[in-house]
């Protein structure tokens, strides 16, 4: 257990694995809003370590271990800040930024800073804030408000999630008796969320001068918006596109498999 000491009252939490390979490079995972460490640690990353890839996690001030003072606005400037220092305070060599959702915001605006990489990969990232993002935005702050994580996923999980995994997973939701108790507002998941509407989502791709792999789940029927995701994926100008049919939102958890030999092969694709 490992901690990034950034002041009296904030630290971020992160496990390390350096390469095990010479010249093997290093996936940095950034998680999405909702998440920790084990979104990746349980999925993707054995079969990354295991072919001698360095893997590096962590949390976001205000996810589980991450500590963060009380009067901490948790904004996209903040978790953007706090990866560039955790990367300049562990120095993995030939660092992949891999992130899900607004985490390869995060990732994106980090290496617009100037910060050195060696590759980006974008899963379920590409979008734009339509009215219609910006509604469910919004409404999942509501919906948290009202009955928490679990009303959350009743409500909005078989939207997110692929039909394979939703199928499999049906009865874990929509149960007799479901627990709906309210995000408490003193919580770092509360904080997280504020702010998550107000990130700011203008970035201007075709200045990704590095390699890029975009993996898209085609299922997820909030994000993904076909003409957008084409449009955005055209203005990179060193990336390389894999579709996962039978996948949503959550790659990680709903296609391992598939994910981790995308992964697996854009690593070996990095060279020192």
């Amino acid at each position: 257990m490992a901690f990034l000491e950034l002041g009296p009252e904030d630290a971020l939490y992160y496990e390390w694995t350096p390469p095990s390979r010479d010249g093997a490079a290093s996936f940095v995972f950034v998680n999405p809003i909702t998440g920790d460490v084990s979104l990746w640690n349980d999925s993707v990353v054995p079969a990354l370590i295991e072919k001698g890839f360095g893997v590096l996690t962590y949390n976001f001030r205000g996810q589980a271990q991450s500590r963060y003072s009380s009067d901490t606005a948790l904004n996209d400037s903040l978790i953007t800040s706090d990866l560039i220092a955790l990367l300049k305070h562990i120095e993995p060599p030939r660092a992949i930024l891999t992130g899900l959702s607004i985490g390869g915001l995060y990732a994106a605006r980090a290496y617009l800073t100037g910060l050195p990489i060696s590759g980006m990969v974008l899963l379920n990232t590409l979008r734009r804030i339509t009215p219609r993002i910006a509604w469910m935005n919004d409404a999942t702050l509501r919906v948290m408000q009202v009955g928490g994580p679990n009303l959350m996923k009743d409500l909005y999980f078989h939207l997110l999630l692929g039909e394979r995994f939703t199928g499999a997973e049906r009865e874990k939701f929509l149960v007799d008796a479901p627990e709906y108790q309210p995000l408490p507002s003193d919580s770092g998941a509360y904080n997280l969320l504020t702010w998550m509407g107000e990130s700011d989502w203008e970035v201007d791709w075709s200045k990704l001068a590095l390699p890029v792999l975009v993996v898209t789940g085609l299922q997820d029927r909030v994000f993904y918006d076909a003409a957008i995701v084409d449009e955005l994926y055209a203005q990179l100008p060193d990336a390389r596109r894999i579709d996962i049919p039978s996948a949503g939102h959550m790659l990680p958890q709903e296609a391992p498999s598939e994910l981790s030999a995308a992964l697996l092969e854009f690593g070996h694709s990095i060279k020192a």
